[in-house]
């Protein structure tokens, strides 16, 4: 056996080795990636929450808004029937 063929398994070894470090390193980038947009996405998110959050303050209104428009409805019962009689 010459020594070429005593380190033929070696070769292919390291060959192999060198392609999976690769094919590490690749899909770690693209996972590097990945979190990055989502960090961006996650930030602009957080940025928008105030804005959001002063936009939607209104709403906490309602309830009492529309008890105000329930008492005026009665209210307004009220004076149709004391008018007409019914």
């Amino acid at each position: 056996m010459n020594v070429a063929e005593q380190y033929t398994g070696w070769w292919a070894g390291l060959v192999l080795g060198f392609i999976v470090v690769v094919v590490v390193v690749v899909i770690v980038a693209i996972l590097l990636n990945l979190a990055a947009r989502i960090a961006d996405d996650a930030k602009e998110a957080t940025d928008a929450l105030p804005v959001v959050r002063d936009q939607t303050d209104e709403l906490r209104e309602v309830g009492r808004i529309n008890d105000s428009a329930i008492s005026i409805l009665r209210s307004a019962r009220a004076a149709r029937k004391a008018l007409t009689g019914a």
